[in-house]
Order: C-alpha cells, then sequence, then structure tokens
C-alpha cells in the first residue's frame, strides 16, 4: 500500500495476497472527492441494512457539508485502485462528545469505509492498519474510536484488530440522527509503529 499527493509512499506490512488489497493509494481528501465519499458512505448504510443491521448507518444522513467539515478540522483519506475508490477513512485529533477533554496523545478514527462491490476481503483491517500508522506519524501513540454498542459484530471486530474496551458513552449526539450509546476503544501503537519513517507535510489541516 503506497501513500500519496501530500504524504511520502510509505509500504505497510501485507495482509493477504491479492495484490488489489496491496496496491491501494492512499491520500487525502479533497473538495472534488465530497460526492464519492457520500455515496461510499450510503452504500455502506444500504450494505448494512440488507443484513440486517439496522441501528448504525442509514443512506442520506451524511452529505458533502459533514465530510468538508471533517476536512476543515481533522483529515479525510481515501484508498484507490485503478482509479476507483476503495475505502475511506474519517481521523479526528479530538473527540469532546465521545471522549470528553483529553491531553492530545490519540488520533481517533470513523467512519472507516469499504466499497464491498469492488474491494476484496482484508481492505478494511489494512485502511485501519493505516490510520494507525498516520496516528503515529502525527507523533502520537494511541489510536481510538467508538463503536456502536448494539453491534456485536463490529465491536468483536475491532478487538481482532487489538482494540480493547476502555468505556462506555451514552446518548452521544449523531449527525443526521438521534443518540446512540456507543462502545468506547482503544488500541496503544506498538514501538515498530511509532519508530517508523515521518512522513513530511502531513501535518493536521487544522495544526
Amino acid at each position: 500500500m503506497r501513500y500519496g499527493q501530500q504524504s511520502s509512499r510509505i509500504v505497510i506490512g501485507r495482509l493477504c495476497d491479492d495484490p488489489r488489497v496491496n496496491d491501494l493509494l492512499l491520500r487525502p481528501a479533497t473538495e472534488a472527492d465530497l460526492a464519492a465519499l457520500v455515496r461510499l458512505r450510503d452504500d455502506a448504510a444500504r450494505w448494512m441494512l440488507a443484513r440486517g443491521i439496522t441501528g448504525q448507518w442509514r443512506p442520506g444522513e451524511l452529505g458533502e457539508e459533514h465530510f468538508r467539515r471533517v476536512m476543515a478540522h481533522g483529515e479525510v483519506w481515501l484508498a484507490e485502485a485503478g482509479g476507483r475508490v476503495g475505502g475511506a477513512w474519517e481521523l479526528w485529533w479530538e473527540d469532546e462528545a465521545a471522549w470528553g477533554p483529553q491531553p492530545p496523545v490519540a488520533g481517533y478514527v470513523h467512519r472507516l469505509m469499504v466499497d464491498r462491490s469492488t474491494a476484496p476481503p482484508g481492505t478494511g483491517r489494512l485502511l485501519l492498519e493505516a490510520a494507525e500508522h498516520r496516528v503515529a506519524e502525527a507523533g502520537r501513540t494511541r489510536v481510538r474510536l467508538d463503536c456502536l454498542a448494539g453491534n456485536a459484530q463490529l465491536n468483536a471486530y475491532y478487538r481482532d484488530a487489538g482494540y480493547r474496551v476502555v468505556g462506555h458513552k451514552e446518548g452521544k449526539p449523531q449527525p443526521g440522527g438521534a443518540p446512540k450509546s456507543f462502545t468506547l476503544m482503544e488500541k496503544e501503537l506498538m514501538e515498530k509503529e511509532l519508530s517508523g519513517p515521518t512522513a513530511p507535510g502531513t501535518e493536521s489541516p487544522s495544526g
């Protein structure tokens, strides 16, 4: 996997033998990507609903303004293969709505999304690993995320990826929807991740 545009290219460990996964190009999203981000999120919501996951996302909840706002205060990353968007995620540098005031030691991953019509198995885990490397590049030692408390499958997915439950947040406000309850999860980055190469020009847009 390679980082492109604002970041230098960094090789991240292979998770499978499918070249479509290992040859993904990662780059920061731009204004021109807003429509693709909305489509990716809506498609992910439809995929969940088709499998009976009704408490998570719904199509139409988030529009371009949401991703524009995140890009202004944090980061949105895209994964591309063959010129097509295969996945994306948001990276925040603070998340008081879920975690309260915190020292600047963590990055917060939100809306990890994969285009399931084109991305092979293993893509989501690789994108999560890429987010962890980006957090380490920024000099932070922990990655945090919140996971819908009632989604047992997703909670297990993140535990399998090395995240541990550190708390719960009841009634967290949701963009475009009613408040929900979340499991708070955290992963401490290993020394090998923290000592990796630092990419120039990848500071948070919010400083």
